[in-house]
């Protein structure tokens, strides 16, 4: 089920608000990452990346699993429904105005005569 709550939605787009946590996610889409796979491809601490990893947990956009001191973390890409759903309704709004503005644009040319085409004159000759 999709958890289209304001509060979840306001978490998952501040979650993707964030390159470096975009990346984490795009690695994780390939396979689950330890918190120190995570963190190397950045020049920020573990510290640091944790900081990231806890706002991915926030939005419900990735789950840990602890063994012993190895934390592994795996992409849970269910809340992304939700923000995708909230992107349509405004697709499906934005298509239905261009639409009717191609429908409108369309009937005002078939009402329009059709134009005449100026003849082209030509300049006066001038005698040697």
């Amino acid at each position: 089920m999709v958890d289209k709550s304001p509060e979840r939605l306001d978490a998952v787009f501040r979650a993707l608000a964030d390159p470096t946590r975009r990346a984490m996610l795009r690695d994780l889409a390939r396979h689950p990452r330890t918190v120190g796979e995570l963190a190397a491809p950045f020049d920020i601490s573990l510290a640091g990346a944790s900081k990231h990893i806890q706002m991915l947990e926030r939005a419900g956009l990735i789950r840990r699993e602890v063994q012993g001191r190895v934390h592994t973390c795996r992409l849970d890409a269910r809340p992304l429904h939700a923000g995708a759903e909230w992107i349509r309704h405004y697709e499906r709004f934005w298509n239905q105005k261009l639409d009717t503005l191609e429908a409108l644009l369309k009937a005002e040319d078939a009402a329009r005569p059709a134009a005449k085409s100026p003849r082209k004159s030509r300049p006066p000759r001038r005698k040697p």
